[in-house]
Protein backbone atom coordinates (compact mmCIF):
# COMPACT_ATOMS: atom_id res chain seq x y z
CA UNK A 1 0.00 0.00 0.00
CA UNK A 2 1.45 3.68 -1.12
CA UNK A 3 2.42 5.80 2.13
CA UNK A 4 -0.30 8.58 0.64
CA UNK A 5 -2.73 5.85 0.43
CA UNK A 6 -2.12 4.63 4.25
CA UNK A 7 -2.00 8.17 5.38
CA UNK A 8 -5.66 9.09 4.24
CA UNK A 9 -6.87 5.63 5.26
CA UNK A 10 -5.65 5.93 8.70
CA UNK A 11 -7.03 9.80 8.91
CA UNK A 12 -10.48 8.51 7.95
CA UNK A 13 -10.52 6.35 10.47
CA UNK A 14 -10.15 8.58 13.31
CA UNK A 15 -12.32 10.99 12.11
CA UNK A 16 -15.54 11.06 14.24
CA UNK A 17 -18.59 8.97 13.18
CA UNK A 18 -20.83 12.35 13.63
CA UNK A 19 -18.77 14.27 11.26
CA UNK A 20 -18.73 11.57 8.46
CA UNK A 21 -22.62 11.02 8.99
CA UNK A 22 -22.72 14.91 8.26
CA UNK A 23 -20.59 15.14 5.13
CA UNK A 24 -22.10 11.93 3.81
CA UNK A 25 -25.79 13.36 3.98
CA UNK A 26 -24.49 16.74 2.32
CA UNK A 27 -23.04 14.48 -0.27
CA UNK A 28 -25.81 12.19 -0.59
CA UNK A 29 -28.54 15.45 -0.72
CA UNK A 30 -26.59 16.95 -3.54
CA UNK A 31 -26.39 13.88 -5.59
CA UNK A 32 -29.79 13.61 -5.27
CA UNK A 33 -30.53 16.94 -6.24
CA UNK A 34 -28.55 16.61 -9.52
CA UNK A 35 -30.09 13.33 -10.32
CA UNK A 36 -33.16 14.35 -10.19
CA UNK A 37 -34.45 12.65 -6.79
CA UNK A 38 -31.98 9.53 -7.24
CA UNK A 39 -30.35 8.30 -3.97
CA UNK A 40 -26.81 8.19 -3.98
CA UNK A 41 -24.68 6.83 -1.19
CA UNK A 42 -21.13 6.86 -0.16
CA UNK A 43 -20.04 3.10 -0.52
CA UNK A 44 -16.08 3.39 -0.84
CA UNK A 45 -13.32 4.91 1.29
CA UNK A 46 -12.67 6.90 -1.60
CA UNK A 47 -15.74 8.66 -1.14
CA UNK A 48 -14.95 9.22 2.27
CA UNK A 49 -11.99 10.48 1.58
CA UNK A 50 -12.56 13.45 -0.77
CA UNK A 51 -15.72 14.47 1.27
CA UNK A 52 -13.52 14.34 4.11
CA UNK A 53 -10.52 16.74 2.72
CA UNK A 54 -12.16 18.92 0.24
CA UNK A 55 -14.37 19.47 3.30
CA UNK A 56 -11.51 20.27 5.50
CA UNK A 57 -11.28 24.18 6.86
CA UNK A 58 -7.42 23.28 6.73
CA UNK A 59 -5.62 23.93 3.37
CA UNK A 60 -4.09 20.43 2.57
CA UNK A 61 -1.88 19.83 0.43
CA UNK A 62 0.88 16.53 -0.98
CA UNK A 63 4.50 17.17 -2.64
CA UNK A 64 6.44 15.02 -3.61
CA UNK A 65 10.47 14.80 -3.94
CA UNK A 66 10.27 16.52 -7.48
CA UNK A 67 8.44 19.37 -6.12
CA UNK A 68 4.90 18.07 -7.77
CA UNK A 69 1.27 18.41 -6.42
CA UNK A 70 0.10 14.76 -5.84
CA UNK A 71 -3.37 15.92 -3.88
CA UNK A 72 -4.50 19.38 -2.68
CA UNK A 73 -7.69 20.15 -1.73
CA UNK A 74 -9.63 23.90 -2.31
CA UNK A 75 -8.45 25.42 0.84
CA UNK A 76 -4.46 25.13 0.19
CA UNK A 77 -5.87 26.96 -3.32
CA UNK A 78 -7.42 29.48 -1.21
CA UNK A 79 -4.76 30.23 1.01
CA UNK A 80 -2.42 30.16 -2.10
CA UNK A 81 -0.21 27.08 -0.71
CA UNK A 82 -0.86 25.64 -3.98
CA UNK A 83 -2.06 27.25 -7.75
CA UNK A 84 -2.73 25.58 -10.71
CA UNK A 85 -0.98 22.49 -9.71
CA UNK A 86 2.19 24.30 -8.92
CA UNK A 87 3.59 24.78 -5.82
CA UNK A 88 4.22 28.45 -3.79
CA UNK A 89 8.05 28.64 -4.31
CA UNK A 90 8.64 29.46 0.01
CA UNK A 91 6.25 26.33 0.78
CA UNK A 92 8.42 24.59 -2.14
CA UNK A 93 11.51 25.78 -0.02
CA UNK A 94 10.95 24.44 3.12
CA UNK A 95 9.66 21.25 1.93
CA UNK A 96 12.99 20.80 0.14
CA UNK A 97 14.43 21.38 3.84
CA UNK A 98 12.18 18.58 5.03
CA UNK A 99 12.73 16.40 2.42
CA UNK A 100 16.87 16.46 3.55
CA UNK A 101 16.22 17.01 7.56
CA UNK A 102 12.62 14.95 8.08
CA UNK A 103 11.45 17.17 10.66
CA UNK A 104 8.45 19.81 10.69
CA UNK A 105 8.77 23.42 9.49
CA UNK A 106 6.24 26.06 10.27
CA UNK A 107 6.19 29.14 7.92
CA UNK A 108 4.02 31.98 7.68
CA UNK A 109 2.79 33.48 4.59
CA UNK A 110 1.70 37.07 4.15
CA UNK A 111 -0.63 37.21 1.32
CA UNK A 112 -1.22 40.00 -1.39
CA UNK A 113 -4.45 40.70 -2.18
CA UNK A 114 -4.81 38.76 -5.51
CA UNK A 115 -8.67 39.15 -6.47
CA UNK A 116 -11.52 41.07 -4.75
CA UNK A 117 -13.23 38.81 -2.82
CA UNK A 118 -10.33 36.34 -0.91
CA UNK A 119 -10.07 38.01 3.01
CA UNK A 120 -7.28 35.67 3.82
CA UNK A 121 -3.94 37.48 4.02
CA UNK A 122 -2.25 35.79 6.67
CA UNK A 123 -1.77 31.59 6.44
CA UNK A 124 0.39 29.39 9.00
CA UNK A 125 1.52 26.37 6.98
CA UNK A 126 3.26 23.33 8.51
CA UNK A 127 5.02 21.54 6.57
CA UNK A 128 5.86 17.70 7.68
CA UNK A 129 7.40 14.44 6.53
CA UNK A 130 3.78 12.25 5.01
CA UNK A 131 5.74 9.62 6.89
CA UNK A 132 8.36 8.57 8.85
CA UNK A 133 9.57 5.29 7.31
CA UNK A 134 9.13 6.74 3.45
CA UNK A 135 11.54 9.91 2.61
CA UNK A 136 9.20 10.48 -1.00
CA UNK A 137 6.34 12.56 0.55
CA UNK A 138 5.71 15.93 2.43
CA UNK A 139 2.71 17.12 3.82
CA UNK A 140 1.34 20.73 4.22
CA UNK A 141 -1.19 21.75 6.29
CA UNK A 142 -1.98 25.71 6.07
CA UNK A 143 -4.53 27.46 8.70
CA UNK A 144 -5.57 30.92 7.74
CA UNK A 145 -4.46 33.40 10.79
CA UNK A 146 -5.61 36.70 9.29
CA UNK A 147 -7.95 37.51 12.28
CA UNK A 148 -5.20 36.63 14.81
CA UNK A 149 -3.24 39.13 12.86
CA UNK A 150 -5.66 41.85 12.44
CA UNK A 151 -6.02 41.66 16.38
CA UNK A 152 -2.88 41.85 17.77
CA UNK A 153 -1.58 44.36 15.45
CA UNK A 154 -4.66 46.83 16.19
CA UNK A 155 -3.48 46.23 19.79
CA UNK A 156 -0.17 47.35 19.23
CA UNK A 157 -1.46 49.97 16.66
CA UNK A 158 -4.08 51.36 19.03
CA UNK A 159 -1.73 52.26 22.00
CA UNK A 160 0.96 53.45 20.26
CA UNK A 161 -1.97 56.02 18.15
CA UNK A 162 -3.60 56.89 21.51
CA UNK A 163 -0.14 58.23 23.44
CA UNK A 164 1.41 59.52 20.36
CA UNK A 165 -1.61 61.43 18.98
CA UNK A 166 -3.31 62.84 22.00
CA UNK A 167 -0.37 64.30 23.49
CA UNK A 168 -1.12 67.79 20.87
CA UNK A 169 -4.94 68.29 21.94
CA UNK A 170 -4.36 67.55 25.59
CA UNK A 171 -1.37 69.72 25.29
CA UNK A 172 -3.48 72.18 23.71
CA UNK A 173 -6.29 72.25 26.36
CA UNK A 174 -4.49 72.86 29.02
CA UNK A 175 -2.34 75.65 27.91
CA UNK A 176 -6.00 77.38 26.94
CA UNK A 177 -7.20 76.01 30.46
CA UNK A 178 -3.88 77.94 32.02
CA UNK A 179 -4.56 81.24 29.87
CA UNK A 180 -8.22 81.56 30.82
CA UNK A 181 -7.39 81.45 34.48
CA UNK A 182 -4.82 83.96 34.36
CA UNK A 183 -8.00 86.48 34.20
CA UNK A 184 -11.25 84.27 34.80
CA UNK A 185 -13.10 87.75 35.59
CA UNK A 186 -12.30 89.49 31.94
CA UNK A 187 -15.46 87.85 30.23
CA UNK A 188 -13.97 88.65 26.87
CA UNK A 189 -11.25 86.46 27.79
CA UNK A 190 -13.07 83.40 29.03
CA UNK A 191 -15.40 83.45 26.41
CA UNK A 192 -12.42 83.42 24.00
CA UNK A 193 -10.44 81.37 25.54
CA UNK A 194 -13.74 78.92 26.34
CA UNK A 195 -14.89 79.00 22.81
CA UNK A 196 -11.60 77.47 21.97
CA UNK A 197 -11.57 74.84 24.72
CA UNK A 198 -14.84 73.54 23.70
CA UNK A 199 -13.67 73.53 19.82
CA UNK A 200 -10.26 71.35 21.08
CA UNK A 201 -12.34 68.66 23.70
CA UNK A 202 -14.61 68.49 20.52
CA UNK A 203 -12.46 67.00 18.41
CA UNK A 204 -10.65 65.21 20.89
CA UNK A 205 -13.44 63.21 21.35
CA UNK A 206 -13.74 62.92 17.51
CA UNK A 207 -9.96 61.65 17.66
CA UNK A 208 -11.11 58.88 20.37
CA UNK A 209 -13.95 57.86 18.40
CA UNK A 210 -12.36 57.28 15.45
CA UNK A 211 -9.33 55.52 17.01
CA UNK A 212 -11.80 53.30 18.93
CA UNK A 213 -13.10 52.90 15.25
CA UNK A 214 -9.97 52.17 13.23
CA UNK A 215 -8.77 49.83 16.30
CA UNK A 216 -11.95 47.43 15.73
CA UNK A 217 -11.89 47.56 11.81
CA UNK A 218 -8.30 46.45 12.23
CA UNK A 219 -9.27 43.32 14.13
CA UNK A 220 -9.80 43.97 17.92
CA UNK A 221 -13.05 43.20 17.23
CA UNK A 222 -14.20 39.98 15.30
CA UNK A 223 -15.82 40.70 11.93
CA UNK A 224 -19.66 41.45 12.23
CA UNK A 225 -21.63 38.89 10.57
CA UNK A 226 -22.24 39.79 6.68
CA UNK A 227 -25.26 39.76 4.85
CA UNK A 228 -26.60 40.87 1.38
CA UNK A 229 -26.77 44.67 1.31
CA UNK A 230 -27.78 47.12 -1.80
CA UNK A 231 -25.03 49.68 -3.21
CA UNK A 232 -27.81 51.52 -4.01
CA UNK A 233 -29.01 51.89 0.00
CA UNK A 234 -25.47 52.67 0.72
CA UNK A 235 -24.94 55.49 -1.55
CA UNK A 236 -28.38 56.81 -0.89
CA UNK A 237 -27.86 56.86 3.24
CA UNK A 238 -23.79 58.39 2.53
CA UNK A 239 -25.49 61.11 0.55
CA UNK A 240 -28.04 61.67 3.07
CA UNK A 241 -25.30 62.18 5.88
CA UNK A 242 -23.23 64.77 3.81
CA UNK A 243 -26.27 66.97 1.96
CA UNK A 244 -26.16 69.69 4.66
CA UNK A 245 -21.88 69.65 4.71
CA UNK A 246 -22.51 70.11 1.10
CA UNK A 247 -24.94 72.71 0.98
CA UNK A 248 -23.02 74.94 3.80
CA UNK A 249 -19.98 75.08 1.59
CA UNK A 250 -21.86 75.61 -1.86
CA UNK A 251 -21.26 72.20 -3.57
CA UNK A 252 -23.91 70.14 -5.68
CA UNK A 253 -23.74 66.46 -4.27
CA UNK A 254 -24.84 64.40 -7.27
CA UNK A 255 -25.23 60.84 -7.29
CA UNK A 256 -25.34 58.49 -10.51
CA UNK A 257 -27.56 55.87 -11.85
CA UNK A 258 -29.01 53.12 -9.67
CA UNK A 259 -27.81 49.51 -10.45
CA UNK A 260 -29.99 47.33 -8.03
CA UNK A 261 -26.75 45.35 -7.19
CA UNK A 262 -26.07 43.83 -3.74
CA UNK A 263 -22.61 42.80 -2.18
CA UNK A 264 -22.07 40.83 0.83
CA UNK A 265 -21.36 43.41 3.82
CA UNK A 266 -21.94 45.46 7.11
CA UNK A 267 -24.56 48.09 5.67
CA UNK A 268 -23.58 50.48 8.80
CA UNK A 269 -19.44 49.87 7.96
CA UNK A 270 -19.61 50.43 4.53
CA UNK A 271 -21.91 53.32 4.36
CA UNK A 272 -19.21 54.93 6.81
CA UNK A 273 -16.57 54.28 4.50
CA UNK A 274 -18.27 56.30 1.24
CA UNK A 275 -19.62 58.85 3.74
CA UNK A 276 -16.25 59.63 4.75
CA UNK A 277 -14.83 60.03 0.72
CA UNK A 278 -17.84 62.28 -0.22
CA UNK A 279 -16.59 64.23 3.50
CA UNK A 280 -13.21 64.08 2.20
CA UNK A 281 -14.21 64.87 -1.55
CA UNK A 282 -16.58 68.04 0.11
CA UNK A 283 -13.71 69.24 2.27
CA UNK A 284 -10.87 69.61 -0.36
CA UNK A 285 -13.41 71.15 -2.98
CA UNK A 286 -13.72 75.12 -3.35
CA UNK A 287 -17.33 76.56 -3.17
CA UNK A 288 -19.47 75.61 -6.80
CA UNK A 289 -17.56 72.81 -7.88
CA UNK A 290 -19.83 69.71 -7.60
CA UNK A 291 -18.89 66.37 -5.77
CA UNK A 292 -20.59 63.32 -8.21
CA UNK A 293 -20.82 59.53 -6.48
CA UNK A 294 -21.20 56.61 -9.15
CA UNK A 295 -21.48 53.41 -9.72
CA UNK A 296 -20.36 50.83 -12.02
CA UNK A 297 -20.16 47.03 -12.73
CA UNK A 298 -17.07 45.74 -14.39
CA UNK A 299 -16.34 41.66 -14.64
CA UNK A 300 -19.42 40.72 -14.27
CA UNK A 301 -18.98 40.25 -10.25
CA UNK A 302 -17.65 43.18 -9.48
CA UNK A 303 -18.76 46.85 -8.57
CA UNK A 304 -17.06 49.42 -8.25
CA UNK A 305 -18.05 53.11 -6.08
CA UNK A 306 -16.31 55.78 -6.95
CA UNK A 307 -16.12 59.55 -5.17
CA UNK A 308 -14.54 61.96 -7.92
CA UNK A 309 -14.40 65.95 -7.24
CA UNK A 310 -12.98 68.84 -8.91
CA UNK A 311 -10.98 70.16 -5.80
CA UNK A 312 -6.72 70.68 -5.27
CA UNK A 313 -5.81 67.33 -5.98
CA UNK A 314 -3.35 65.48 -4.33
CA UNK A 315 0.42 65.39 -5.26
CA UNK A 316 1.86 62.09 -6.98
CA UNK A 317 4.50 61.88 -4.07
CA UNK A 318 1.20 62.12 -1.28
CA UNK A 319 -0.95 59.40 -3.04
CA UNK A 320 0.76 56.07 -1.70
CA UNK A 321 0.47 57.95 2.01
CA UNK A 322 -3.38 59.37 2.03
CA UNK A 323 -4.39 55.72 3.05
CA UNK A 324 -2.41 56.45 6.36
CA UNK A 325 -3.37 56.70 10.27
CA UNK A 326 -3.46 60.63 10.92
CA UNK A 327 -1.54 61.59 7.44
CA UNK A 328 -3.28 64.88 5.87
CA UNK A 329 -2.35 66.66 2.32
CA UNK A 330 -3.10 69.91 3.67
CA UNK A 331 -2.79 70.48 7.42
CA UNK A 332 -3.87 73.86 7.14
CA UNK A 333 -7.38 72.82 5.59
CA UNK A 334 -7.39 69.60 7.97
CA UNK A 335 -7.36 72.05 11.09
CA UNK A 336 -9.31 74.63 9.66
CA UNK A 337 -12.15 71.68 8.90
CA UNK A 338 -11.67 69.33 12.06
CA UNK A 339 -10.31 66.79 10.37
CA UNK A 340 -9.02 63.87 12.41
CA UNK A 341 -6.64 62.05 9.91
CA UNK A 342 -8.01 59.10 10.20
CA UNK A 343 -11.10 59.41 7.84
CA UNK A 344 -9.46 57.53 4.53
CA UNK A 345 -7.52 54.91 6.93
CA UNK A 346 -11.16 53.93 8.38
CA UNK A 347 -12.03 53.54 4.54
CA UNK A 348 -9.39 51.10 3.68
CA UNK A 349 -9.83 48.91 6.32
CA UNK A 350 -13.56 48.70 6.09
CA UNK A 351 -12.51 47.97 2.27
CA UNK A 352 -10.28 45.04 3.43
CA UNK A 353 -12.42 43.40 5.56
CA UNK A 354 -15.36 43.34 2.77
CA UNK A 355 -12.71 41.48 0.49
CA UNK A 356 -12.34 44.63 -1.66
CA UNK A 357 -9.85 47.29 -2.23
CA UNK A 358 -9.61 50.91 -2.93
CA UNK A 359 -7.54 53.14 -5.55
CA UNK A 360 -6.70 56.49 -6.15
CA UNK A 361 -6.46 58.56 -9.22
CA UNK A 362 -5.84 62.46 -9.21
CA UNK A 363 -4.28 65.33 -10.50
CA UNK A 364 -3.23 68.51 -8.74
CA UNK A 365 -5.11 71.33 -9.47
CA UNK A 366 -7.69 68.93 -11.33
CA UNK A 367 -9.48 66.76 -8.68
CA UNK A 368 -9.81 63.43 -7.24
CA UNK A 369 -11.10 60.03 -7.77
CA UNK A 370 -11.63 57.24 -5.20
CA UNK A 371 -12.83 53.93 -6.45
CA UNK A 372 -14.00 50.90 -3.88
CA UNK A 373 -13.80 47.81 -5.66
CA UNK A 374 -16.38 45.21 -3.66
CA UNK A 375 -17.34 41.67 -5.08
CA UNK A 376 -20.92 41.45 -6.38
CA UNK A 377 -23.01 39.35 -4.27
CA UNK A 378 -23.94 35.85 -6.28
CA UNK A 379 -26.97 34.23 -4.40
CA UNK A 380 -26.59 30.97 -7.05
CA UNK A 381 -22.58 31.10 -6.29
CA UNK A 382 -23.12 31.44 -2.67
CA UNK A 383 -26.03 28.37 -3.03
CA UNK A 384 -23.31 25.93 -4.93
CA UNK A 385 -20.80 26.62 -2.42
CA UNK A 386 -22.99 25.55 0.61
CA UNK A 387 -24.21 22.34 -0.97
CA UNK A 388 -20.25 21.87 -1.92
CA UNK A 389 -19.80 21.93 1.81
Amino acid sequence: MSPILAFFIGAALTVPAVLLGQRALRWRARNRADDGGEDTTVNTVSQVLHLVTQGSPTGIAVINRGGNVVLSNARAHDMSLVHDGSVNPRVLEVASQVFEDQEEHVLDLDLPQRTTGNRIRNVRALVAPLTLTDNSYTIVYGSDESENVRMESARRDFVANVSHELKTPVGGISLLAEAMLQDPTDPEMVEYFGTKLHKEAHRMGEMITDLISLSKLQGAEALPDMAPVRVDDIVDDAVARNLVTAENHGIELTRGQRLGLRVMGDRAMLTVAVSNLITNAINYSPSGQPVSVTQKLVRDNVVLIRVTDRGIGIAPEDQKRVFERFYRVDKARSRSTGGTGLGLAIVKHVVANHGGSITLWSRPGTGSTFTIELPVYDPEASSRTEREE
